[in-house]
């Protein structure tokens, strides 16, 4: 990931030895990411896009439970023994495990994407979910469940995706159900919600799965998707070079253009109608390079196109 805020090049004083200077360019680094404005975080150029779509746009904010996310980011960043150990670790389990399952192994590189506060704002149908004794969620790609764990409250029962072993156990022992990642949409259920969050750029046919998410969703479900922008799609276990086989083009100059790119060339073709989108800081636990990283992160409430 990419900080985007990083910019060690500036004037600076000579400083002698690898270890010091690393040290010196991570002080600089750390600097600029805690004068950062946090609220640029949520913020759209809503003049960017048509009147549709802006209506439709729920800014949020930074809240407590992300300052306390960021807090322990900071708080661990202290941890130099345990970042050298997980590096020389990663360096030799990378020889034959993923990096996802390598994070979970480790239990580090931990995720954050919206907060509970957050998601009772953008999700307009807590409030029948919760009193739905036959609700069900189905969250794609649920990594070690962390973010699942913020939506899995208020639905009956729970179901999860996920490539890696490691994962699929934390998983299972948070008290999901995993279903197979081939073969989730093989099943009679229907679900209230589908959760898709930072999939779609990272799987091989993000087409195919957008049409089997409106396939599983109940006449009153919803879809929420999360797409990372600018746009980069990278398939972590391909043959083909890590490209997908099915490719999003999205049109424009900025985010906000991206945003509406994707709602009216992939989202409305597939029979679904935007009920809302947002903006939020996509966080991860850091590293001996930096405390935490973030990328620009677009949520997505979708439903059933009326007829």
């Amino acid at each position: 990931m990419d900080c985007k805020l990083v910019n060690c090049n500036q004037q600076r004083p000579i400083i002698r030895g690898s270890l010091a200077r690393s040290l010196y360019e991570r002080m600089l680094r750390e600097e600029q990411l805690r004068n950062f404005d946090s609220s640029k975080w949520y913020k759209c150029d809503l003049t960017k896009v048509d009147e549709s779509i802006a209506s439709k746009f729920v800014e949020l904010s930074y809240d407590t439970e992300t300052d306390n996310f960021i807090k322990t980011c900071y708080q661990k960043s202290d941890w130099l023994f345990t970042h050298i150990f997980n590096a020389l670790a990663q360096a030799f389990l990378g020889l034959f495990m993923t990096a996802t399952s390598i994070n979970g192994l480790l239990k580090r590189g931990s995720m954050f994407v919206f907060s509970n506060q957050q998601f009772s704002l953008i999700y307009d149908e807590i409030n029948s979910v919760e009193s739905d004794s036959e609700s069900l969620l189905l969250d794609i790609g649920s990594g070690d469940g962390r973010v699942t764990s913020v939506m899995a409250k208020y639905f009956h029962k729970t179901y999860c995706t996920e490539v890696s072993p490691v994962m699929k156990r934390l998983l299972a022992k948070r008290g999901y159900e995993v279903l197979d990642v081939d073969k989730w949409f093989e099943n009679d259920l229907s679900f209230n919600l589908i959760s898709c969050l930072n999939v779609l750029d990272r799987c091989d046919r993000p087409l195919s799965m957008i049409k089997k998410m409106r396939q599983k969703i109940k006449p009153n479900g919803r879809i929420l998707l999360a797409l990372v922008l600018p746009l980069n799609q990278y398939v972590e276990s391909s043959s083909n070079g890590h490209k997908p086989s099915e490719v999003i083009n999205l049109t424009g100059n900025s985010l906000e253009q991206h945003a509406q790119s994707f709602i009216q060339d992939y989202i409305e073709p597939n029979d679904l109608e935007l009920v809302a989108w947002t903006k939020v800081p996509y966080l991860c636990e850091g590293d001996l390079e930096l405390s935490y990283y973030w990328l620009n992160d677009v949520l997505f409430l979708l439903k059933p196109k009326q007829s």
